[in-house]
C-alpha cells in the first residue's frame, strides 16, 4: 500500500472507536529508543525511517514532528504524500502537546496504543487537558502483514567479562529497594535487563537486548519472555515465563510497594496495577541504570579492549582509504569499514547504522544515504564517517572527518575549532559532583568565539555490550525535565562536538572516554578522562597556527598512545599510513 491508502484505512479505524486523533510514537513497549521491525509503526505509516518523530493523523490531518536532526532527512521521504512535516526546534518550532491543545478542545478522543504510551507521557497529556485514549493498536487491523515479536535466542556472557553476577546485581538492587521500603522492582527497559541477567540477545538491530519484563521480589525473580529463546540458555536466578504473562501476573499483586520507571513502564503494564490489590507505587529511575552506568573494572578493561580491535580495523580502513586504490560512494566505503571490522573474531557487528556523508551530505547531522542518496566521493570534499561496533567485550562508537582532495582554509579552520573542544573537554579536571551540563561549554566555547555553534549533545553515555546510548549521564546543555546527573568513576560518556554548515560541509570529531580518578586534594575528590578510542585525527585538516603548545602536545601525545597500542596489531601495509598519520605536529 501506499501511505495515503494506509491514513485512508487508519482513518476508518478512528471513526469506529470513535476517535478523533491517533498517535505514533514510533516506540515499543519498552521506550526503547532503536525497536524492532514490529513496532517501526511510524516508518511503516508515513515512509520516515528516522530513529525520532511523532506522527498524528486527525480526521483531514496527517503529520509528522521531527528535529533539526531529520528536517532535511524526513521532508525529502514525506514528498508527494499526504503528511506535513512539523519542526520541534528552530524559528518555526511547535509540539504534538501544542497542536493537540488547540486542535481538540471539546473532550475529542485521542487514540494511542497503550503498550507504546509511557505513564509519564500519559501523565503529561492529561496534564495539558488533552483526552488521550490508551488503547489496542488500531493499526493491527490494517497492518496485515506486520511482523511478529521477535524470539532470538539468548545468550550469557561469562560472569569474569561482565565482573558481577546476576545474584549480586539482584542482591544489589534488592538492598537499594529495602532502603526505600519497597518490596518489588518492576522492569521493562531492555538494557537493564540484559545487563542485571548478563544475558544478551538480538531483537533489536545492533543492540543486543531482548522484548522482556523483570519483576524482582523479596525472594523471587521472574522473567518474561517467549520461553523458546532460552533453547541454548538455562534459567538459573530467575523464573521463565511467557512475555504476555506479565499483565495476570500484575494484577495478582497485593498489599505491598512495587518500584517503578513512569517514564519506561507503559499504560498497559499501570492498568494491570490498578487492578491489583492495596499495592503501592514508588516511582523512580532503576537502579539498575545508575548501577549499569559506572562500569566495573573488568568492564573497562572489556571496553579498553574493544577500542583496541577496533582501531586496529580503523587504521587498516584508514591507510586502504588513502592509498586511493578504489572509487568509493557513501555506501560502499561504509560497506569497506564493515568489511573490515568483520574481520576480528571478536566482532559481533555495527553498534548502528553508519553514518557517511560527503560534501553538503555532511551537513545533516543524522544523514543517512539511501541507494537514492548515495554519493560519489570524488573531489576535494570532507567525508563525515560516524560509525561502531559491537564485540564480545564492548561497544565502540568513534567518528572521523576524512579530508578527499584539497581542503579549503575555512575546511580547516572550521576543523581545527572542532577539534579544539574536543581536545578541551576530554583534558577537564573537575570536581566529583560535577554534571555533564557543566561541562558542555568546553566543547562549544571555540566555536561561539567565531560566532559558530552545534545543537546537538556533546556527549552520551555508552553501554558495555549494550546500547550505543546509555543514559542517565550525559554531556548536554539541555536535559529537559530531568535532573542533570553527576559524572561518576566508571561512567564511559562520547566526546562529539562538530559543526554543520547547510550546503558545504559538515565536521564532527569523537572518541569515547572514561571518568577516572584525578587527585584527592585538601578540597575533594577529582575526575578528569581517560580516551578509549585509539584512531588517529586528520592531520590535513589541523591548523597548527590556531593551537596553543598545550593542544599540540596533547595531540602529539594521542597519536604516540595510538601508534604504540596499533603498531604490532595492523596489517604491515597499513603501517606507513599510521606512521605518517601519528607523527608529531
Amino acid at each position: 500500500m501506499k501511505v495515503d491508502e494506509k491514513v485512508k484505512l487508519l482513518r476508518d479505524e478512528m471513526k469506529k472507536s470513535g476517535l478523533s486523533a491517533w498517535i505514533v510514537n514510533g516506540t515499543d513497549p519498552h521506550e526503547s529508543e532503536y525497536v524492532s521491525e514490529r513496532w517501526q509503526a511510524r516508518k511503516w505509516l508515513s515512509g520516515f525511517t528516522g530513529s525520532a518523530g511523532t506522527v498524528i493523523v486527525t480526521k483531514d490531518k496527517a503529520m509528522i514532528w521531527v528535529d533539526s536532526r531529520y528536517f532535511v532527512q524526513c521532508a525529502a521521504q514525506i514528498k508527494g504524500t499526504c503528511f506535513e512535516m512539523r519542526k520541534l526546534n528552530g524559528p518555526e518550532a511547535s509540539s504534538p502537546i501544542e497542536f493537540l491543545t488547540s486542535e481538540f478542545k471539546d473532550n475529542e478522543k485521542v487514540g494511542i496504543s497503550a503498550e507504546t504510551l509511557m505513564v509519564a507521557a500519559n501523565e503529561n497529556y492529561k496534564e495539558h487537558g488533552i483526552n488521550i485514549v490508551p488503547t489496542d493498536d488500531i493499526l493491527d487491523a490494517i497492518w496485515k502483514d506486520r511482523p511478529a515479536m521477535p524470539d532470538y535466542p539468548v545468550e550469557r556472557m561469562p560472569d569474569d567479562i561482565c565482573g558481577e553476577t546476576p545474584s549480586q546485581k539482584i542482591a544489589r538492587i534488592r538492598e537499594a529497594a529495602t532502603k526505600k521500603g519497597e518490596d518489588y522492582n518492576l522492569i521493562s527497559s531492555l538494557d537493564d535487563i540484559a545487563w542485571i541477567l548478563n544475558l544478551r540477545g538480538s531483537d533489536i538491530e545492533d543492540t543486543p537486548v531482548f522484548m522482556a519484563h523483570l519483576l524482582i521480589g523479596p525472594t523471587t525473580v521472574k522473567l518474561f519472555t517467549p520461553p523458546q529463546r532460552f533453547s541454548k540458555v538455562q534459567p538459573d536466578v530467575f523464573e521463565l515465563f511467557d512475555y504476555n504473562a506479565i499483565v495476570p501476573e500484575l494484577e495478582t499483586l497485593h498489599d505491598c510497594t512495587l518500584r517503578m520507571n513512569p517514564h519506561r513502564i507503559n499504560m498497559k503494564l499501570k492498568n494491570a496495577l490498578d487492578k491489583a490489590s492495596n499495592v503501592k507505587i514508588s516511582c523512580g529511575r532503576e537502579y539498575s541504570t545508575d548501577f549499569k552506568a559506572c562500569k566495573n573494572e573488568a568492564e573497562l578493561e572489556g571496553m579498553r579492549t574493544a577500542h583496541i580491535l577496533d582501531g586496529v580495523a580503523l587504521v587498516n580502513f584508514l591507510a586502504m582509504v588513502k592509498r586511493n586504490e578504489f572509487d568509493f560512494t557513501e555506501l560502499s566505503i561504509s560497506q569497506a569499514l564493515e568489511d573490515e571490522r568483520a574481520l576480528e573474531e571478536d566482532y559481533l557487528g555495527p553498534s548502528f547504522s553508519t553514518i557517511a556523508g560527503f560534501g553538503d551530505h555532511g551537513a545533516v547531522v543524522h544523514y543517512s544515504a539511501t541507494e537514492e542518496t548515495d554519493k560519489a566521493i570524488e573531489g576535494n570534499g570532507l567525508l563525515v564517517l560516524d560509525s561502531g561496533g559491537q564485540y564480545t567485550c564492548g561497544t565502540t562508537d568513534v567518528t572521523r572527518t576524512l579530508l578527499f582532495g584539497e581542503a579549503t582554509q575555512e575546511q580547516k579552520e572550521d576543523y581545527t575549532l572542532v577539534l579544539k573542544g574536543h581536545l578541551a573537554l576530554c583534558s577537564q579536571v573537575f570536581p566529583k559532583g560535577t554534571a555533564g551540563v557543566q561541562l558542555d561549554i568546553l566543547a562549544h566555547q571555540f566555536l561561539w568565539q567565531r560566532g559558530m555553534n552545534y545543537f546537538h549533545g556533546t556527549g552520551h553515555g555508552v553501554g558495555f555490550r549494550l546500547s550505543v546510548h546509555e543514559g542517565p549521564q550525559r554531556i548536554s546543555a539541555g536535559f529537559g525535565s530531568e535532573r542533570p546527573v553527576s559524572l561518576e568513576k566508571g561512567m564511559v560518556v562520547s566526546d562529539e562536538p562538530g559543526l554543520y554548515k547547510e550546503g558545504k560541509h559538515g565536521i564532527r570529531i569523537e572518541n569515547l572516554i572514561a571518568v577516572v580518578p584525578a587527585m584527592t586534594t585538601e578540597f575533594g575528590e577529582f575526575y578528569t578522562f581517560e580516551v578509549l578510542t585509539a584512531c588517529p585525527y586528520e592531520r590535513d585538516l589541523i591548523c597548527k597556527d590556531m593551537l596553543t603548545e598545550n593542544e599540540i602536545s596533547m595531540i602529539d601525545e594521542y597519536h604516540k598512545w595510538v601508534y604504540e597500542v596499533l603498531k604490532d596489531l595492523v596489517d604491515e601495509s597499513s603501517l606507513d599510513y599510521l606512521k605518517e598519520a601519528t607523527k608529531p605536529l
